[in-house]
Order: structure tokens, then sequence, then C-alpha cells
């Protein structure tokens, strides 16, 4: 048993972590070290992530998503601009989270990973972006 939450954690955060990442250090001019303190990882996370070495796919996947795109932007300028603090880019997280389990994404995913019953509705219903 695995449930959709499981999949967000494992390989979701991460990926979207990886585009805020990304963003902090090429729009906003942050060191790896520093976005790594921001995001509460490691330098050497933040180079795995630059370099593409891990969960390149779910990051292009993610990308993909205009409202993905809309809060890996909120979150970056927020950090930047010290307007959040480490407890609102959170809940900026947590916000992703539930745009996620909104739309098809996790869904699609959590099928691949698990054989679903057809009939599942763990996920709230489907909203279009």
């Amino acid at each position: 048993m695995r449930p959709p939450c499981e999949l967000v954690v494992r390989s979701v955060l991460p990926a979207f972590r990886s585009l805020v990442a990304k963003r902090l250090i090429e729009q906003y001019h942050f060191s790896q070290i520093a976005a790594a303190e921001k995001l509460g990882t490691t330098q050497a996370s933040i180079s795995n992530y630059l370099y593409s070495k891990r969960g390149d796919k779910r990051v292009k996947q993610l990308e993909a998503s205009p409202s993905v795109r809309a809060i890996v932007d909120e979150i970056a300028e927020g950090i930047a601009t010290k307007k959040f603090s480490p407890f609102d880019a959170m809940l900026q997280f947590c916000t992703l989270c539930k745009v996620l389990r909104t739309g098809n994404l996790i869904c699609d995913w959590h099928k691949d990973f698990l054989s679903v019953p057809e009939a599942c509705d763990v996920c709230p219903p489907t909203i279009k972006e």
C-alpha cells in the first residue's frame, strides 16, 4: 500500500524544490549554498537539481503545468525578496500539493506507480488548469 502522499514526498516535492532552486539561482542570482539554506537542503542536492542528475522526468512534467510554474515563481520571488518566511514558503509547498491533487497529475502518476481501482476517489475531483 502506497498512498498518493508517498509519491508526492518521494518524487514530486524534490522535483518542485528543484524548480524553485533553479529559479532562485538563475533569476535571483542566489549561490547554490544560499538556495540550499533557504530550501532546507544541501548544496549537493542543489547541484544535482541544476545538472538534472535526479528526477528530471518529474521536473519536466511539473514545469509543463501553468499552475505549478506560477507557484514556483511566487515562492522564488517571496524567498528572494524576503517577503516569505520559511513557514510561508512551506505553506506554498502545501498549496502545490493541493493543486496537484485536484488535477489529474498526481492521480495519473499514482496509477502508474500502483494498481489503483478505476473507482478510486482518494484525490479530490478534477479541476481544469
